[in-house]
Formats: structure tokens, C-alpha cells, sequence
């Protein structure tokens, strides 16, 4: 417990820093190029324009998503899983590289080594948050307008936020000790995308005998985020509907932190050794 509380108010104590930090990783990244930070969004609306059209036109026929005897555009249906996944990926395979990629550079610093995960998801959120502007614009033009429930939108941000942290925070440090769990973290992170509720629905394909299959891809803490952006932006559904959903969340989350805490704590000074 001293571990994490230890972790946590390093990363309220260094905010100002990991922001500053932040923005000079999303510019560094593309100043080499002519577009700049503009490549930040025009990549995943590239992908999101393929992906739209290969599953929605093309496998689906353009046929609509039906939830709750409502018909709801693919394209709709498919961002509210999508964009999250942007945001999702990249911080699981650079988050867990944070602390390998930039120990050097902190070590001569006053900055706390657990803070690393922290710059990168406040770099990966810059373009989240453009993207989510973008589909809030897209959803009042396809005539669904805001209600109660989309409020809850900001709960399930802070599950995305506080779960990609504790896992972002095992992920660099056991990274640090075992070079080859970045090489399976990739490979894991290629086959999540296909077994998340992005580009299927898991209700309507995952019934009668299958059903099992579902409950079993629930277990994905992931899948609970994902599928709260849509029971807050589409379904109209509350979070608080299935409190054993919720507290199983909960409980994987403060799991990784603590174990996430206390490996990192117990090797931070060792970090440069293994280099």
C-alpha cells in the first residue's frame, strides 16, 4: 500500500512536468516531417475511413447495427469502439517501452522514474481527445443528441485512464527486466484488437451455445471500457446496471497498481543495470 500511494502522488506531485514532457514527445516525434503533428490525426482517420469500409461496406453490406430494437449506423456503432482502441494501443506497447526508452534521460533529472507511463498517455490523449470531437460532431449530425447518460461517458474515461496507468506502470517495469514480454505484448495487443467488441458485436453474434465464449472475452478488463463508451453514447445504458461487471473491473485495476507499485518500487534504483 505504501508502494502505491508512493506512485500516486509522484504523479500528482510532477503533473506540471509530464504535461511540458508530453508536448515535446508529440512534437518531437513528427518534427521531421512536413505535416507535423497533423499526421497525430490524419494516421488513425486513415485507418478509421479502411476499417469503416472493408467491415462496414464491405463484410456487412452497410447493413446497421440493431441494440435494443434500434437500428444505428455501422460507422456510428464502430468509432465508439475504435477511437478509445487508438488511444488503448499505442499506450500499451510505449507505455510499457517508458521506462527502457527514456531511463537515461531521467536519470540525470529530478523526475520521478514511475512517471514515464504518465507522459506517454498524456501524449496519446492530445489526438484522443481531437478524435472524440470529431465523433460527438458526427453523432448530433447523424441525429443523436446528448442525454443523461452520456455523462457517464466521463466515469468510464477515468476507467480507461486509471486502468491503462496500472498497466502501463507493470508493463515498463517488467519490460525493463525481460526484454522479450515487449515482443509478446505486441503480439497479445494484435490479437486483442480481434477479440474486443470493435468491429462485432458480441450480443448478437454470441448467442445460444456461444454464449460462454462471451462471458469468457468479457473477462478483458478492456472490453468493460470499451463497451461502456457505447452503453453511455448509444445504448443509454448506466454503468451501475451490473455491479459485478463493475467491482471485477475495479478489482483487476487496483491489482495491477498494487503489484505494478511494488515491482517498481523494488527495482527503480536497479533500472540502469539492466540497460
Amino acid at each position: 500500500m505504501n508502494a502505491m500511494l508512493t506512485i500516486l502522488k509522484e504523479q500528482i506531485s510532477s503533473f506540471p512536468l509530464i504535461m511540458r514532457l508530453a508536448v515535446y514527445e508529440t512534437k518531437s516525434k513528427y518534427q521531421m516531417n512536413y505535416l507535423g503533428v497533423l499526421w497525430q490525426f490524419l494516421n488513425p482517420l486513415i485507418q478509421m475511413l479502411a476499417y469503416w469500409f472493408v467491415f462496414g461496406m464491405g463484410i456487412r453490406g452497410g447493413q446497421p447495427i440493431v441494440i435494443g430494437g434500434v437500428e444505428i449506423p455501422f460507422i456510428i456503432w464502430m468509432l465508439a469502439g475504435l477511437i478509445p482502441w487508438f488511444f488503448i494501443s499505442p499506450t500499451i506497447l510505449d507505455g510499457s517501452n517508458s521506462v527502457f526508452k527514456r531511463i537515461n534521460m531521467v536519470s540525470k533529472m529530478n523526475f520521478p522514474i514511475s512517471a514515464l507511463p504518465s507522459v506517454v498517455i498524456m501524449s496519446n490523449l492530445f489526438s484522443y481527445f481531437v478524435m472524440m470531437g470529431v465523433y460527438l460532431i458526427v453523432l448530433i449530425s447523424y441525429g443523436i443528441y446528448p442525454d443523461a447518460h452520456w455523462l457517464q461517458y466521463i466515469y468510464y474515461f477515468i476507467c480507461m485512464i486509471a486502468f491503462m496507468f496500472s498497466f502501463s506502470l507493470f508493463n515498463s517495469t517488467i519490460s525493463v527486466l525481460v526484454r522479450d514480454y515487449q515482443f509478446l505484448l505486441q503480439s497479445v495487443t494484435r490479437l486483442l484488437f480481434f477479440l474486443l467488441p470493435i468491429f462485432w458485436n458480441i450480443s448478437e453474434k454470441l448467442t445460444g451455445d456461444k454464449a460462454w465464449i462471451g462471458d469468457i472475452l468479457r473477462l478483458n478488463p478492456l472490453f468493460y471500457i470499451i463497451d461502456g463508451f457505447r452503453n453511455s453514447l448509444l445504448k443509454g445504458e448506466w454503468f451501475f446496471h451490473d455491479v459485478k461487471y463493475t467491482l471485477y473491473f475495479w478489482l483487476i485495476t487496483l491489482l495491477l497498481l498494487t503489484v505494478g507499485s511494488l515491482l517498481h518500487m523494488k527495482f527503480r534504483d536497479k533500472f540502469v543495470d539492466f540497460l
